[in-house]
């Protein structure tokens, strides 16, 4: 018998098989997504990362701007008292190179708070895109899952 042989009988042998899938735990059944929770296995929930998403927004975006306020006052103050020397002319390159720093932070502050808030829905969106593509297929096919 040859290879080609072979394979065929091989192949038509495993189709007349009836597969059986065996998980070693299967998740309760849901109508859906858990709003404002999750498995306890998940990295996180909805809730945290909406708590993640409003201390950037209530707390870390306003210190930082308030942080930065209080550098660009005292640098300007600097600068003003060393008027004519090198060291303000250092200072205010110092002071440009660190706004640029403070808006690439405020940007990604404002980008991750984004992220977290926006994450849940992904998530849940995907989880019930991959539920529709498992619908279709029997649960009889799956060893009565």
């Amino acid at each position: 018998m040859g290879f080609d042989s072979e394979w065929e009988a091989l192949r038509g042998q495993a189709s007349d098989r009836q597969t059986n899938i065996r998980l070693n735990q299967v998740a309760p059944e849901r109508s859906g997504p858990t709003p404002g929770g999750g498995p306890a296995d998940f990295g996180s929930t909805p809730t945290e990362k909406k708590a993640a998403a409003n201390t950037i927004e209530t707390e870390l975006e306003p210190n930082t701007k308030k942080a930065t306020d209080w550098a660009d006052e005292a640098s300007e103050t600097a600068v003003k008292t060393f008027d004519g020397w090198q060291t303000a002319a250092g200072l205010k390159k110092v002071q440009s190179t660190w706004d640029q720093q403070v808006k690439t932070l405020m940007g990604r502050l404002s980008h991750e708070k984004n992220a977290l808030r926006g994450a849940t829905g992904l998530f849940t969106q995907n989880d019930l895109g991959i539920r529709g593509q498992f619908a279709p297929i029997s649960k009889s096919r799956l060893g009565g899952i």
